[in-house]
């Protein structure tokens, strides 16, 4: 009678003490986490269908810049959607269970070779994007007529601060993945 072989490096579960089983359980109580990640989408899709919905009965009443700052918006939120994507789909397959999504057709290119590194450099690289865009909505909107009608606030610190942030996080992704880089060159990486 054979019996199955176990692949290399794996135990069964029967095998683990109670503690460690315990807290190799534990990943699953991210479940609702990113469950809760899957509503904020939700409320993104709907503030997307509202903005958009706004822009198209409006976009006679608009100016250019106008109709642009709105576009910035759409986009924002598009940024940002697709940052929950990463950190919902990545985040799962990464810290709880595998996906088993080998094979089908829509599966995203960057999931097969998604790991904590990888999936950090994307996150820093995403929140470049996302303040990329709120920094040029500041520039446009700056002393100029809001959409509604209101005069943008901003002052010049508030501008300089804004700027800062951009900044700050632009080095903070070069310093993730220069640490990435060192960590993989010593032969410490994924």
């Amino acid at each position: 009678m054979s019996h199955p072989v176990e692949p290399t490096g794996a135990l069964p579960a029967a095998t683990l003490k109670p503690l460690p089983m315990i807290i190799f359980a534990s990943r699953w109580l991210q479940v609702p986490l990113y469950l809760g990640l899957i509503v904020a989408q939700c409320v993104y899709v709907f503030l997307f269908l509202k903005e958009l919905w706004h822009l198209v009965t409006h976009a006679f009443d608009f100016s250019e810049q106008q109709i642009m700052l709105v576009v910035l918006g759409l986009i924002d939120v598009v940024m940002i959607s697709n940052l929950l994507i990463m950190v919902i789909v990545g985040g799962y397959e990464t810290f709880v269970s595998r996906l088993k999504l080998q094979g089908h057709p829509d599966q995203p290119e960057w999931l097969s070779h998604v790991n904590a590194s990888i999936l950090k450099i994307k996150l820093a690289m995403a929140i470049i994007g996302i303040s990329s865009i709120h920094l040029l909505r500041t520039f446009i909107e700056a002393g100029n007529i809001g959409i509604a009608g209101r005069t943008a606030n901003y002052t010049e610190t508030g501008v300089l601060l804004q700027t800062l942030i951009h900044v700050v996080f632009i080095f903070s992704a070069i310093g993730i993945a220069w640490v990435d880089k060192m960590t993989i060159g010593n032969g410490k990486g994924h």
